[in-house]
């Protein structure tokens, strides 16, 4: 395995077989081993509904693994997605009929993975406050769903994947509760957001951000999630799929996030984030430059550790026209083995 205590010299990107991967060692790893428990053929994939509750705050969580569980049968391993500041978990559990497979949920049921997610504070089905749901309100949530997941499943650690400020909050809670982080995926991420023409942009609406604790979230909001950056990278339909889940929740979300992003920044320390860490950024997002994201790369404590760019793509990996990439990568480096030699 390659030395990774040295910091991350821009020659070792290596481009191949359409991806840009900073892999950390994956060229030379083992062969990938199966997610977990094998589950039996022609299972079906089963769900259920969960509350958390956060004080007096209702947090709506929900679970898909393939089949129901039962009594005497091995856990398999928990993966929780973390979503991001203008839409709820919907966005990992997304039907597009006749446009192929979006939900990430399903797609990592049917690998063995036993998937959970949840709506923060002021999203989806989750309670309604007075509060803006920043970074840390989100660490909260997440200290209450994780004694759900621990109650359901029996397992103590779980993975992790979240994707934009879901990505923040799921680094943010790494931090604070190690023992409950196992791989993570940090996807469309942003450390000090140096360089960001989004960021820069979000950034002239601090101001307001400060003030009020709710923005606009209308569909054009939601369709320039997938077409600020490069129109073209996502498939309209899936879009707007997305935003007809979303808005039946309303045309308003907190600004919590967007005021961590362009004042706060960064909230994910990365000397204190211990798990090994998947990053990806799409080729063309706006939300952070490579040199943000190698900066972060190069501290992270862990030599277990993977960059992965992703061509074609912009800032949404999970609405991505090649969202099967993002599947393929996360889903190899969930499943590595456990090195033999440290």
């Amino acid at each position: 395995m390659r030395n990774l205590d040295r910091p991350l010299a821009r020659r070792a990107v290596i481009k191949g077989a359409g991806l840009g991967l900073v892999a950390g060692g994956l060229a030379d790893a083992l062969p990938m081993q199966s997610a977990a428990a094998a589950t039996a053929e022609g299972d079906e994939i089963w769900s259920s509904e969960h509350w958390a509750r956060k004080g007096d705050i209702p947090l709506w969580m929900y679970r898909k693994r393939l089949g129901a569980p039962k009594a005497g049968q091995p856990s398999r391993p928990v993966l929780f997605f973390v979503h991001g500041s203008s839409v709820s978990s919907r966005v990992f559990d997304l039907n597009v009929p006749g446009h192929g497979e979006y939900s990430l949920m399903n797609e990592f049921a049917r690998h063995g993975f036993d998937c959970w997610t949840m709506d923060h504070e002021n999203y989806g089905k989750s309670g309604r406050t007075s509060g803006n749901s920043d970074i840390a309100s989100g660490v909260e949530d997440l200290k209450a769903g994780a004694e759900i997941v621990t109650r359901e499943t029996g397992r103590q650690k779980f993975h992790f994947l979240g994707e934009s400020s879901g990505a923040l909050r799921a680094g943010a809670y790494a931090m604070v509760a190690p023992e409950r982080a196992d791989r993570l995926v940090f996807a469309a991420f942003t450390y000090k957001g140096e360089g960001s023409p989004t960021l820069t942009k979000r950034a002239e609406q601090l101001a307001y951000y400060r003030t009020h604790n709710l923005r606009k979230r209308d569909r054009d909001m939601i369709r320039s999630i997938a077409t600020r950056d490069k129109p073209g990278t996502s498939d309209p339909a899936a879009v707007e799929a997305l935003a007809d889940a979303e808005l039946q929740f309303g045309d308003q979300v907190p600004t919590g996030t967007y005021l961590d992003m362009t004042a706060n920044l960064p909230v994910v320390h990365p000397e204190k984030v211990l798990s090994p860490v998947l990053l990806v950024r799409g080729e063309h997002d706006g939300i952070a430059t490579v040199a943000d994201l190698e900066e972060f790369f190069n501290l992270l404590p862990n030599g277990d550790r993977q960059f992965v760019i992703l061509p074609g793509t912009a800032h949404s990996v999970a609405l991505a026209t090649n969202r099967e990439l993002f599947w393929h990568v996360t889903r190899a480096f969930l499943t590595m083995p456990t090195p033999i030699a440290t």
